[in-house]
């Protein structure tokens, strides 16, 4: 006997989640063969290996075991995904900037910054959306890219990524005899005598407000239509080298209260003195970057 041809009812045809696990209704349309399928920062898909159902059903305890699992993948990878970094980024000042002789300097600690999320963004892209930073947490929730609910959650595995990776860097570079944490620190953030170039709060505010901005409206931007998608990853990785490349002279670059918080909290200090700027600044930067992404772009659903 053939088997009947399955409708799509077309609310399931559209059922699209911006967040990572699963809605009553996406299980709903989709059947226990549902899953996520995230794809790149902030945007996520529904793919089933079931076929569509017409009748809906309350989530069960198994669907409940999955959602849990999911988030517990997803915590895990924003963890790993700052730490690494943290520890590529950081490291790299803390180690390679002006190594003897062959340093490699701004360019290549602008440069290391923006591999680091290149690279994370291709490995768990497909996991948790690779945030690996509160403010782009923040904007793309403002922008409707991500529930607002799972912020929180997000936020603090980043946070225990970045000081993890602080203490990671603090306990290699505590190896070297001539290394001291007063002296040398740990790549940490400032402003006035804490700024590379001695720039004053009203400077380091403005750029770090400003860089996070245009880092959240190109996250967004390359995010939202089909064909920018896969590149997206080297487009954001390229805009977080350019905004080192702008702005360590002003504020050593923070845009990213994450990666300003694991160093400052083993320094202490003026570092956790000046640390609030380094929440304050992004957090503005990338609410309106998700107020403005929400007029600009319209994300093309796969």
């Amino acid at each position: 006997m053939a088997t009947p041809p399955v409708v799509v009812p077309q609310a399931c045809a559209s059922s699209v989640t911006l967040g990572t696990f699963a809605s009553k209704r996406e299980f709903a349309c989709g059947g226990a063969g549902s899953v996520l399928a995230p794809s790149y920062i902030g945007v996520s898909k529904m793919a089933t290996g079931d076929r569509w159902s017409h009748r809906t059903r309350p989530l069960s305890i198994l669907d409940g075991i999955r959602n849990n699992m999911n988030i517990g993948k997803r915590f895990t990878a924003e963890w790993l995904g700052t730490f690494w970094l943290v520890l590529g980024g950081c490291g790299a000042a803390v180690f390679a900037a002006a190594f003897p002789n062959v340093g490699i300097g701004l360019l290549g600690v602008s440069l290391a910054f923006g591999l680091t999320v290149v690279t994370m963004a291709y490995a768990i892209g497909p996991v948790s959306g690779c945030h690996l930073n509160p403010a782009v947490t923040v904007g793309l929730a403002v922008a409707g890219r991500f529930p607002v609910a799972e912020a929180p959650l997000y936020i603090l595995a980043q946070l225990l990524g970045a000081i993890c990776a602080a203490g990671t860097l603090l306990y290699l570079a505590s190896a070297n005899p001539g290394f001291d944490l007063m002296t040398n620190g740990l790549a940490t953030n400032g402003y006035g005598a804490a700024s590379p170039g001695g720039y004053g709060l009203r400077a380091v505010v403005t750029t770090e407000t400003l860089m996070t901005a245009f880092f959240l409206i190109i996250i967004i931007g390359a995010t939202s239509y089909r064909r920018t998608r896969a590149a997206a990853p080297l487009a954001i990785g390229l805009a977080l080298t350019l905004i080192h490349l702008i702005s360590i002279p002003i504020s050593n670059t923070s845009v990213n209260p994450a990666r300003s918080t694991g160093p400052a909290v083993l320094v202490g200090g003026v570092a956790i003195q000046q640390l609030w700027v380094f929440w304050v600044a992004p957090i503005c930067g990338a609410i309106l970057a998700g107020l403005l992404g929400r007029l600009l772009f319209v994300n093309e659903v796969d």
